[in-house]
């Protein structure tokens, strides 16, 4: 039975989310907790109801929880809960999926037009006060995206805006899903993702948009990098495993594609010694593509629509994922 409202306690579990103090706002009558790191959240997992939690979770706290009924990811991303031992327990889980569609989208967008308008460039000159002069190397010139072709792997609801969005700069674009018969969803045209490699020598960019499972990780590696054109780029918005990461550096070393905007690594926060770091065809920006000034709020949107299916002994809830 899931707890009635007057009895409900609400963890919300991150490192740096003020889910509470947006939560208070709100003024919902519902106790609730915030805590920000693993530790805290060990010594008091045992008093959730609910958990709204993402990067803090790991499996075993299960062990502990012993009121937990119901967990809220905070991400869109659900690979880090083992779904089969929260359905033994019988622990109920949604995701976020959706909460950054708007946000990650326009942050695939402003990669692609940092990299074909070399702002990386740009931003590394001004910071040696170099004023560079006009390029008569025509290759080595800012480019337009008029007529450019965009290559999106994965056509959800990330996938699908962007899709919009670069239909306003005049771009093709060819989508890859699992399921091609879903639609189209913005794109010229879609086909299953065991076309990636024959679709791959078309794209001026690649931007991945997909979530990470066993047919996507790895899906980018040294057979997907050899491919694409040398004058091509990689946008990753997904998730540093559907990358191989060692691969990507050799090709971006020897300039077997131009470059890549990359927002996730295989290991986050990306290691000092990692030679991502230093090539200056790769675009880095810290896995801040869904982070907004709105995101908190809309994640709750979300938690309160499942708390009150919950309520309502509804059978399924938003983006139900167990």
């Amino acid at each position: 039975m899931f707890p009635s409202k007057d009895r409900l306690n609400i963890c919300f579990a991150h490192v740096a989310y003020r889910m509470q103090d947006r939560f208070a706002l709100r003024q919902a009558g519902i106790d609730s907790f915030e805590l920000r790191t693993r530790d805290e959240l060990d010594a008091r997992i045992g008093d959730a109801d609910v958990l709204v939690v993402s990067g803090l979770w790991r499996n075993e706290l299960v062990e502990r929880a012993r009121r937990l009924r119901f967990i809220q990811s905070i991400g869109a991303g659900t690979d880090q809960f083992d779904r089969d031992l929260l359905a033994a327990r019988g622990i109920r889980l949604a995701s976020a999926s959706g909460v950054n569609a708007r946000a990650v989208s326009e942050h695939a967008m402003a990669l692609i037009l940092a990299l074909s308008r070399l702002l990386p460039e740009a931003r590394d000159n001004q910071a040696k006060r170099f004023w560079r002069g006009m390029i008569g190397d025509l290759c080595r010139r800012e480019d337009e995206l008029g007529g450019k072709t965009l290559l999106i792997v994965g056509l959800g609801r990330i996938g699908g805006r962007l899709a919009q969005l670069v239909k306003a700069f005049d771009m093709r674009v060819i989508g890859l899903r699992r399921d091609p018969a879903a639609g189209s969803n913005g794109a010229d045209e879609v086909h299953g993702l065991g076309k990636l490699h024959d679709l791959l020598p078309q794209a001026d960019f690649v931007a991945l948009t997909c979530p990470l499972t066993p047919e996507t990780e790895g899906l980018i590696g040294t057979a997907a990098l050899a491919a694409m054109k040398p004058s091509s780029y990689l946008v990753n918005v997904a998730r540093g495993r559907c990358v191989d990461e060692a691969a990507l550096i050799r090709a971006l070393t020897d300039r077997r594609i131009a470059g890549a905007g990359i927002d996730v690594t295989h290991e986050e926060p990306l290691p000092q010694d990692s030679l991502l770091w230093a090539l200056e065809n790769a675009l880095i920006t810290p896995h801040t593509a869904g982070e907004t000034r709105r995101y908190e709020d809309n994640v709750l949107d979300i938690l309160m629509d499942n708390l009150d299916r919950l309520w309502r002994g509804e059978a399924v809830l938003r983006n139900q994922v167990v």
